[in-house]
């Protein structure tokens, strides 16, 4: 079960329409997830400073289970993350950064449970 959270200074006007479904199906590629379980936030007009400049900027928290647990699987996906990224926001990969966050099943409830249970 997938989480997704996209952050940019962007305004919303200037962001791709549809692209949070468009990130969800992204994700799920790229992480081999089926697009039911991926959660996908998107959050723009933020104020965001990104390697000290206020310019045009993005980041993308990624949290899973099982798939993003070492620096050999978020290499891979990371440049996947980005070129999806630079192609719909339009911005430099020096304007982007990726975050993974392994998740274990117990730290995701779903259906009054744990994944763990389910």
């Amino acid at each position: 079960m997938p989480f997704l959270e996209l952050e940019t200074n962007l305004p919303a006007g200037r962001l791709p329409p549809g692209l949070a479904q468009d990130l969800c199906a992204a994700a799920a590629d790229v992480l081999g997830k089926p697009a039911e379980r991926v959660n996908v936030t998107v959050r723009s007009g933020l104020p965001m400073v990104l390697s000290g400049s206020a310019e045009p900027c993005a980041q993308l928290v990624v949290s899973s289970i099982g798939v993003v647990g070492s620096a050999e699987q978020n290499q891979r996906h990371s440049a996947r993350f980005f070129d999806f990224l630079t192609a719909q926001l339009g911005l430099g990969t020096e304007r982007i950064v990726v975050r993974f966050y392994p998740l274990e099943p117990w730290q995701i409830g779903k259906n009054r449970t744990v994944m763990t249970f389910l």
